[in-house]
């Protein structure tokens, strides 16, 4: 399992536009993706999952890959993340 914690510097948080543009990268690998933040858990490939967690501009997350391609999968993430959030 490989992780990274990520301060959100988006104005606006996880909201609808990135978010779904979140869950079509996250489908492009194998490995499960996970999201932690405000105290709740979600899969980072279900758009209703990530949009309830309400994550909003300077909070922690944690970001979860686990499987056959999770070194390529938190690498994408990471520089998602940085990129976009």
């Amino acid at each position: 399992m490989k992780t990274f914690n990520y301060t959100i510097q988006d104005a606006l948080g996880i909201h609808a536009r990135p978010a779904g543009v979140l869950v079509k990268e996250v489908k492009k690998f194998e490995s499960k993706i996970t999201i932690e933040g405000n105290g709740k858990s979600a899969d980072a490939g279900k758009l209703l999952a990530v949009m309830g967690m309400g994550i909003k501009q300077g909070t922690e997350i944690t970001v979860k890959a686990e499987g056959a391609d999770e070194d390529a999968a938190i690498a994408a993430m990471e520089e998602f993340f940085k990129a976009n959030l």
